[in-house]
């Protein structure tokens, strides 16, 4: 036997910016689209490698680009936004660790942010300090 028909169709829960409606989801993509910055840095990093292996004149025209007004303001966007992903990433960090305890007593979030914060600052000099030493 057939079901008879209802007059009313499915329910479509309608999914348009569903993100900007919750301060909490809208705060988690803006977070999760800075990776974006990451990757475009990553590209550019990645064309340098490939003209760099095509020789010393590519080389040569991809420091140029960099140099123009147009790769400098790029770069400015791109560092704000990977500023933006460290401190989001390290905010977050203590969120997705496992439980740490010192002395019985447990570490508290500022500490393992701060933690990864001075980490990040002394592995940064110290690059820093080598290329600049080299």
């Amino acid at each position: 036997m057939i079901p008879p028909r209802t007059t009313r169709g499915p329910y479509v829960r309608p999914m348009g910016a569903w993100w900007r409606r919750n301060p909490f989801f809208l705060s988690y993509m803006l977070r999760e689209s800075t990776a974006l910055a990451v990757a475009a840095y990553a590209l550019v990093l990645t064309v340098g490698v490939v003209r760099l292996a095509q020789g010393e004149l590519a080389w040569n025209g991809w420091l140029q680009a960099l140099k123009s007004p147009g790769s400098l303001w790029f770069h400015g966007l791109l560092i704000l936004g990977m500023a933006f992903h460290a401190q989001s990433w390290f905010a977050i960090m203590p969120k997705t660790m496992p439980m740490m305890a010192i002395g019985g007593r447990r570490v508290a979030a500022s500490t393992i942010t701060r933690a990864g914060w001075g980490l990040s600052l002394v592995v940064t000099a110290a690059l820093v300090g080598w290329i600049w030493w080299r």
